[in-house]
């Protein structure tokens, strides 16, 4: 098959390396001359993904991939259009179309008959029949169902293990016409390989849902389930914390039943997916009052662990404190929605001085994303903000002068910080 795979961002360019490596004919398009010079070369244009710099390499060499920033033309020449553009929502929640917009009017500018289009950015219920379904007809003159197939299959993977998480989970598929979830089907066993998974109710591989609603619930249902999980577990930690009692072996204990699953509590919820999914949810289910709980109770996280913070130390005001993790969750570099900015905030709501570092960032990329980058600043007091993994042989003799560590993600060592008042969430 001639494949054209829509934005080589983090999940686009893995995916096209996938269905490269399984023989087929890829052309990544990105509106990023950039990413599109460094794609040609063979070269990664961002760190981080396991096996990406050699299986590209691979695929550039063999001629199998290669990059336009031409999206119209590469859907013309193609059998299949797989779109994974970024969506976000704005401040009040609302769902910002803009990059999906400009690239399904490009998408629909090269359709010709016959084509499968494949939706995999994470989307609000309705969103494939009642927005892209007739922005293509707009575009294209062609119907969805009756002249091209249209599917929506969401991406479930996670940044720095791309492939293996293709192998590990079932491919969800929805299509607006069982014409057009056979070939969804049929395309993505055709691209993909599964692992075996003798706990799953049925066989491992491309599951069909019925229809693009169905899909689109289904990511959007586990990506706010781990949201609200999270939030319960925050607010367990929150009251523990209150009567002296410490959450994590009360959590350790309630997950030996099989029907608890409570997860980790921590200062933040960060990334693309877990803090940004549940408020599509909400866009389309504004009732839902659990779901916009936990979000609110995630949200107020960094604050308390500021709270924390200012209970240990006393006055804020004029203390310098160092954040340690700029990323949303250790060994990503990645800020998407990163506590980092909450926690900095919250920090100099209350007066202190606050200052940022991390192993994976550099001081002028940390001060490019507007934060306090630490340039060896001696400092009162630290914050673990994401749970890299230096930061478990991180000791007080890193940070003389430190007398209060406030432990967000449980990492750090507590027979490392002799003499230091070591706080943690729920402990």
């Amino acid at each position: 098959m001639k494949i054209c795979v829509v934005a080589l961002g983090k999940i686009g360019l893995p995916l096209a390396v996938q269905f490269a490596g399984k023989g087929h004919q890829v052309v990544g398009a990105d509106v990023s001359e950039r990413t599109v010079r460094m794609v040609n070369d063979g070269v990664v244009p961002f760190p981080g993904e396991a096996d990406l710099d050699v299986r590209l390499k691979e695929a550039v060499v063999t001629g199998l991939l290669r990059a336009t920033t031409d999206t119209t033309a590469a859907v013309a020449d193609a059998d299949v259009v797989v779109l994974v553009v970024p969506l976000f929502v704005d401040g009040d929640g609302r769902p910002e179309f803009g990059w999906m917009d400009e690239a399904t009017r490009a998408v629909a500018a090269g359709l010709r008959p016959g084509t499968l289009v494949s939706y995999e950015t994470t989307l609000p219920v309705g969103t494939t029949r009642g927005r892209w379904a007739p922005m293509l007809r707009e575009g294209s003159g062609l119907t969805a169902g009756e002249d091209f197939d249209l599917v929506f299959s969401p991406e479930r993977v996670l940044t720095g293990r791309v492939f293996a998480d293709l192998r590990r989970y079932p491919k969800l598929v929805g299509g607006v016409n069982p014409a057009s979830a056979r070939r969804g089907v049929a395309f993505y066993e055709a691209v993909l390989d599964f692992d075996d998974r003798p706990d799953l109710a049925r066989p491992n591989g491309v599951w069909d849902l019925g229809c693009p609603e169905a899909a689109e619930l289904a990511k959007l249902a586990e990506t706010t389930y781990r949201d609200v999980n999270i939030g319960l577990a925050n607010q367990f930690a929150r009251f523990a914390g209150t009567v002296g009692v410490d959450i994590a072996r009360v959590i350790e204990a309630c997950n030996t039943q099989p029907y608890s699953h409570i997860h980790t509590p921590g200062i933040a919820v960060g990334g693309h997916c877990i803090p940004v999914y549940p408020r599509l949810y909400l866009w389309n289910d504004p009732s839902a009052t659990v779901v916009r709980s936990a979000r609110e109770a995630n949200a107020a996280m960094p604050a308390y662990a500021v709270d924390l913070l200012a209970a240990a130390a006393g006055d804020l005001n004029g203390l310098d404190v160092l954040v340690l993790g700029a990323a949303y969750r250790g060994g990503v570099k990645e800020t998407a929605f990163s506590g980092v900015f909450a926690t900095v905030a919250a920090l100099r709501g209350r007066g202190a001085r606050p200052y940022v570092s991390d192993p994976m960032y550099t001081v002028d990329e940390l001060e490019a994303l507007g934060l306090p980058a630490h340039h060896g600043q001696r400092v009162s007091a630290a914050m673990v903000q994401a749970d890299h993994p230096e930061y478990r042989t991180l000791s007080a003799t890193h940070l003389p002068g430190v007398r209060v560590l406030v432990d967000g993600r449980r990492v750090t060592d507590p027979a490392l910080w002799p003499g230091v008042h070591r706080v943690v969430i729920g402990g």
